[in-house]
Formats: C-alpha cells, sequence, structure tokens
C-alpha cells in the first residue's frame, strides 16, 4: 500500500507542476476556450491540460517500475499499463488537435475507436462475460473487441460531457479511479494473490492525475483539461477495468470480501464499472439527445441544460455545484464496489442508506436553506 500512495504522490506532484508548462503552451499557441452563449466562464481560458495529466501518468509509471514491490511484479502489469499509456497519448494527441482547430465530431470519434483499437491489438480486451447464473462464457476475439471498443469510446464520450465546470470532470474520475482502486486492491487480498495488478497501478495513477490537476482547474480555473484531458482519463479509466478480466479468473473476481458464494454483481464490475462510476454523465449524455432529438435539432447541438446547469439553476453556486455531483459520483463508485466485496454485511446496507439520504438531502434540501448571494460559475 505504500508503494501505491508514492505512485499517487507522484503522480499528483509531476501533474501539478506540469500544469504550469501546459497552460504556457496553450497561451502561446492559441489553444484558448473563447466564452460562447452556452458557456458559464466570463474569461477566455487556456487548455491543454490534459499533457501535464499524460505527464502525470507517464512519470508515475516510471517511479513505479523503480519500486522494490510493484518492481517484482507479473509480467503483465507494466506490459499493460505501457499498452494503455500509449494509447492514452493518441486519444490526448487527438485532444490537442481539436483543442487548437476545433475538429468535428466524427474525426473525433475516429481518433477515439483508433485508440481503442491499439488497445484491443495488443490483446487490453474483455475475455469473457457473465450470465444470470453466474456461469462464465468465454468471448471470442471479435466479440471482446467489440464490447471493448463500446465501453472505451461510450466512456470517453460520457467524461467529455460532464467537463462544464470547473473541476467537475476531475474530481468525477478522480474519485471513480480511487474506487476501482479500493476494488482491485482488496480483490488480490481477498484472493491471496499478488498485489501489484495493472488495474490498481493505472487507478492509483490515474487518481493523482486529477488530484494533481484541481488545483488548477477547481473555481476559478486557471485552465481547462480540453478534449486532451477528458479524453485521456476516460480511456485510462476504462481501460483500467479492462486489464482487471485479463488478470484474475472468474472465480477469483466471483469472491466476496466475507467468504460469499460467487455472486454475479463482483464479476460483472470490470464491465459495468466504467458505466456505474460515470451513471450520471451518462444519464446527462441521454437526457440531452432526448431533449435535443424532441426540439429537432442535432444530438450533438450544445445547450445550456446539462444536470450541472440545472444545479446552478435550483440554486447551489458553482463550487457547491461540482461537490454535489462530486458527492453523486462517490456514492455510485463505492456504493457499486462495497456492493461487490461485501453484499452479505449489513453494515455495507446500512451505509449505502445513509449515503443515499445525505446525498438526496444536500442536493435538494442545502439550496433552500442556504442560498448563494452571488453565483460565479466557470466552465472547465
Amino acid at each position: 500500500m505504500r508503494e501505491y500512495l508514492l505512485v499517487f504522490l507522484v503522480a499528483a506532484a509531476a501533474t501539478y507542476l506540469l500544469t504550469v508548462i501546459a497552460r504556457e503552451i496553450a497561451l502561446r499557441t492559441g489553444a484558448v476556450a473563447k466564452v460562447r452563449d452556452r458557456d458559464v466562464h466570463a474569461v477566455p481560458i487556456p487548455y491543454l491540460g490534459g499533457l501535464a495529466m499524460l505527464g502525470g501518468l507517464v512519470t508515475a509509471y516510471v517511479v513505479a517500475r523503480q519500486l522494490p514491490f510493484l518492481s517484482q511484479s507479473g509480467p503483465f502489469v507494466f506490459r499493460d499499463a505501457g499498452i494503455v499509456l500509449i494509447a492514452g497519448a493518441l486519444i490526448c494527441a487527438v485532444g490537442v488537435l481539436d483543442d487548437l482547430f476545433e475538429l468535428d465530431a466524427l474525426t473525433k470519434l475516429g481518433g477515439q475507436v483508433l485508440a481503442a483499437g491499439f488497445l484491443i491489438a495488443f490483446g487490453i480486451q474483455y475475455v469473457y462475460v457473465t450470465g444470470r447464473d453466474g456461469t462464465q462464457y468465454p468471448l471470442d476475439p471479435a466479440q471482446g473487441a467489440l464490447l471493448t471498443g463500446f465501453i472505451v469510446v461510450a466512456t470517453v464520450n460520457a467524461v467529455n460531457f460532464v467537463d462544464g465546470l470547473d473541476g467537475l470532470a476531475a474530481g468525477v474520475v478522480g474519485i471513480g479511479a480511487i474506487a476501482f482502486f479500493v476494488f482491485c486492491y482488496q480483490l488480490a487480498n481477498i484472493n491471496k494473490v499478488s498485489l501489484a495488478t495493472t488495474g490498481a497501478l493505472l487507478s492509483v495513477s490515474l487518481a493523482g492525475a486529477c488530484a494533481g490537476f484541481l488545483p488548477h482547474n477547481f473555481h476559478q480555473a486557471r485552465l481547462f483539461m480540453g478534449d486532451s484531458g477528458s479524453m485521456l482519463i476516460g480511456l485510462v479509466l476504462s481501460a483500467s477495468a479492462v486489464t482487471l478480466t485479463g488478470q484474475f479468473s472468474p472465480d477469483q473476481l466471483s469472491a466476496g470480501g466475507s467468504g460469499s458464494t460467487a455472486s454475479l454483481l463482483p464479476t460483472l464490475l470490470p464491465l459495468l464499472l466504467p458505466i456505474s462510476l460515470l451513471v450520471i454523465p451518462m444519464l446527462d449524455l441521454l437526457l440531452a439527445v432526448v431533449r435535443r432529438t424532441r426540439a429537432g435539432r442535432s444530438p450533438f447541438a450544445p445547450d445550456k441544460q446539462h444536470l450541472h446547469h440545472r444545479l446552478l439553476e435550483i440554486g447551489h453556486s458553482h463550487r457547491r455545484a461540482v461537490l454535489i455531483m462530486w458527492l453523486w459520483a462517490a456514492l455510485v463508485a463505492f456504493g457499486t464496489v462495497l456492493m461487490s466485496l461485501y453484499s452479505d454485511d449489513a453494515w455495507m446496507w446500512a451505509s449505502l442508506a445513509v449515503g443515499v439520504v445525505v446525498t438526496v438531502g444536500l442536493t435538494f434540501v442545502l439550496p433552500k436553506l442556504h442560498r448563494p448571494r452571488v453565483v460565479l460559475a466557470d466552465e472547465g
């Protein structure tokens, strides 16, 4: 655990320092977010925060290879993590081009598919699914590739979609990464296998990169992650989950924290986790498509009716709206992980119930009790 903590801190420190350089590059190259009608920031803000986050992830990877415990891990841990980072660099490059030249949606989608295809070409893909009765069904290479490509591209776009307020995307993904690290670490501990796994290494590095970026991105932001960052962290988050099915057997993934019999949720978690962690932004995406289609507009046409805009409308300040969405993300992420590992324990269900009550109360009751005097919002 100490080495993972060190990896987290290295990723955070490197990202924090590199953000200054990324901001300067953005200003020199004109990669700046102009103020549009649908935006909530009042002044132009530079992009390219993704470059700093990629630098933080790579730095953490290099340091991890030198640590006594992690360096002795299985042969696939660093190989798979390296492949994910290369794919991340590819999609980050596409994001940089978009931040500079505003690529069309089809071109960006092509870049996302290319990065997902790179993962698949080097063996980072789902290898089985689980039926309702817990039976594991192996996937042939084509089925695994299609499922992997869909999950990766969907997660990338969900993160990109939620990147609408300062600190929102980095916080949501960072929370999800911490939850997934807990799952990977505890799953290995329960099964008494090596605690060094690709999923744990990537997720703790991603959490560190998000933490290092937040001081520059929280309201009021000095730098946006842009598509270079949102697509990068979406890919790394989803790929972290994909690697889990290749390094744990189905029986190990089914083991509960209390020694319970195999259950469906833990086995499906590597498949469902990217979606469950991002259920709020994906719900936002679905509602936006329905809303725009019913109005006779393109599903990709921008508007100002996303969930975070609605939180501002009901009385939350910018910072409080972000914190509320972080709280929902934590409830979904850690709730999913706890149900996967400790579904037979009463304390887990009690904790989950308390979390739901507190989150709902803060979301809908707090604005009525304490409205901000002035709403200042910025977009990240």
